[in-house]
This record gives C-alpha cells, sequence and structure tokens, in this order.
C-alpha cells in the first residue's frame, strides 16, 4: 500500500486522534505471532509498541527481527500506553524519546435502572435478578480467566449466600478448545458464557452488569476496564492492568491472579453495600472524564507531532 506523508501530516492539524488510529490499521509492518502490536512510523514518528512484545524475540527469524528492530531505533519518538510499557521499551535497549500516552474511551450517557427491564440481554434470564459480575474480553491463558473460575467456585463453597445473590457473566471469545475447557471447569449454576459481545450489545453488557473483573497476568493498558469505569461500574482488576490510578482513585479493588487471591477479592465485592459499590463504579466514571477521553488523549497526540516536526515544545507526556 502506498502512503501519501503529505496529505498524512496534513491530517495531523485537525484529526491526529483519527489520524493515529487509521495509521495503526493500514500502515504497519508484518507482525510475528499475531502478538506483535501495531508499530507506526510516518516521518520518523513511531506508535505504541507492547512491552510484550520485546520479549518475545526468540520467535523472530532473523530477518525480521533486524526489520522491526531498524523500524524502532530509527523513531523519532515511541508511544507507551503506560509506565511499565515505557520501562520495557528502556529494559529492551531503546534510547528514542518515548511518549507514554494511554488509550481512551468515550463516555456514554448513564442509563437509569429502571430502562434496563426491557433490553434482551444473554445474561439476564439467567441472572432471576441476582446481580451481575462481568468478565468481557478473549479467552486466553494471559487473561486468567480459568483462575477466576476456581475463585468463584471457591467462593461460593465458602460462602453459599453469594451464589443467591450474584452470578458471573463470562462474555467472550476464543479457541474452541480453550472455551470448552473453561466451559467444562465452570460448569455450575451461577456461571453463564454469552460469547463474543460487540458494539451496542457490548454496551448493554456493560450498563447491566453491577461489577467488572479483569484478573490478567498480563496487559498493555485494557480498554475494558476503562469501558467499565466509563459506565460507572465498580472494577476487580489485578496490578498487571497497569492502571495504578484506579487504586488510588477508589475506583477498583485490587486482586492477585491466583484463586485464592481472587477469592478475596470476590468476598470483598459481594460484602459492600450496594452505595458502596455505586459510589466506586462514580470514582471510576470521574477518573475516565479526567484523564482517559479521545479528546484528550488526541491533544496528547497532536503535541506530540507537532514537537516531532518542530513545531512545538517538548511535551510532558514526552521522556527524552
Amino acid at each position: 500500500m502506498r502512503f501519501d506523508h503529505d496529505s498524512a501530516l496534513g491530517a495531523t492539524q485537525t484529526n491526529s486522534c483519527l489520524l493515529y488510529s487509521e495509521l495503526i490499521s493500514t500502515f504497519c509492518p508484518p507482525t510475528v505471532c499475531g502478538n506483535i502490536a501495531p508499530l507506526l512510523r510516518i516521518n520518523g514518528i513511531a506508535g505504541r509498541v507492547s512491552h510484550t512484545s520485546f520479549i518475545r524475540t526468540a520467535c523472530w527469524n532473523r530477518g525480521r527481527l533486524l526489520y522491526e528492530d531498524t523500524h524502532l531505533r530509527d523513531a523519532a519518538c515511541l508511544r507507551a500506553l503506560c509506565e511499565a510499557e515505557a520501562q520495557s521499551i528502556r529494559a529492551y535497549g531503546m534510547r528514542n524519546p518515548i511518549c507514554i500516552i494511554p488509550n481512551g474511551v468515550d463516555l456514554p450517557d448513564l442509563v437509569e435502572s429502571s430502562a434496563l427491564e426491557v433490553e434482551s440481554l444473554p445474561f439476564q434470564k439467567f441472572a432471576q435478578g441476582r446481580k451481575v459480575l462481568l468478565y468481557l474480553g478473549r479467552l486466553h491463558p494471559k487473561k486468567n480467566v480459568a483462575n477466576l473460575v476456581r475463585a468463584w467456585k471457591q467462593t461460593l463453597d465458602s460462602d453459599a449466600p453469594i451464589s443467591n445473590s450474584w452470578i458471573l457473566a463470562i462474555a467472550g471469545w476464543g479457541k474452541t478448545a480453550y472455551e470448552q475447557k473453561l466451559q467444562d471447569l465452570a460448569a455450575g449454576p451461577s456461571v453463564v458464557f454469552v460469547g463474543a459481545q460487540f458494539g451496542a450489545e457490548k454496551n448493554a453488557c456493560y450498563r447491566a452488569c453491577d461489577a467488572f473483573i479483569l484478573p490478567s497476568l498480563s496487559e498493555g493498558l485494557p480498554i475494558a476496564v476503562l469501558e467499565a469505569w466509563a459506565h460507572a461500574k465498580p472494577v476487580l482488576m489485578t496490578p498487571e492492568c497497569n492502571l495504578p490510578e484506579g487504586f488510588a482513585a477508589g475506583a477498583a479493588l485490587q486482586i492477585g491472579t491466583t484463586p485464592e487471591q481472587i477469592a478475596a477479592g470476590l468476598k470483598q465485592l459481594a460484602e459492600m453495600s450496594d452505595d458502596d459499590r455505586r459510589a466506586m463504579g462514580a470514582c471510576g466514571r470521574t477518573l475516565v472524564a479526567t484523564k482517559f477521553l479521545w479528546p484528550q488523549i488526541g491533544e496528547q497526540m497532536r503535541s506530540v507531532y507537532d514537537w516531532v516536526l518542530g513545531r512545538g515544545p517538548t511535551p510532558q507526556t514526552v521522556r527524552l
């Protein structure tokens, strides 16, 4: 595909956020093993690089490693989604400037609980009035859903009343064999698999759930957590989600990655009052509104482009 640098640079003056999104999907070098994050290079500007990608170089062939490495080292600036990614970039040996700019989301209108009753949701009939803890994302070992299911079963065994008041709804997609393994592990009356949810159906899941959980072993910066916060939902997540500001803001409960550690978080969630859970969700929505909205992210990206092109000062997001 031929890339028109002049028209692209003109676009940065009107919509840097859109330009970044479009270039990520249309102008990136080949990837390896399906895990290497897209790389944007235009007039020396590099886009997102994943910390997990760097440490998987063992699976690269020599020619492709040199290709990727040259693009990285020639870039005028590398984008990291979070502090952990920036540290991994440095550990890999890159000495380029790094801008730390997170993902962004939109802030939806909140829907009154009475309006949710008319919505048709995959888990609504199954819930039968019980509260819903939602996991939404890929069904992949690094997401640690298996330990979530084990923790859920431990919690039910130790505190039977929870089974009368909560269900675990797992919305996601993955390899058929792995998904079947999870379903076999989760067999029981309070866990439901609802399949992949996108667009309006995904938003309906966020609106109808009472809390959200992400027990991941590794993340860059998870959009799903930001989306849950945007819908004013309390969140349980691991430190590996790289959103420490969520804990500091009172928007999330910190959980570990083992079944026992996740179970402790589940018990804590169940013991919270409805008001406390709503307050935690409100803190998450406020956090998104102040730090993770697309217009803010777009302006941060614009300032980096302007700086690289010699049109502005060094942005606060840039590490030299």
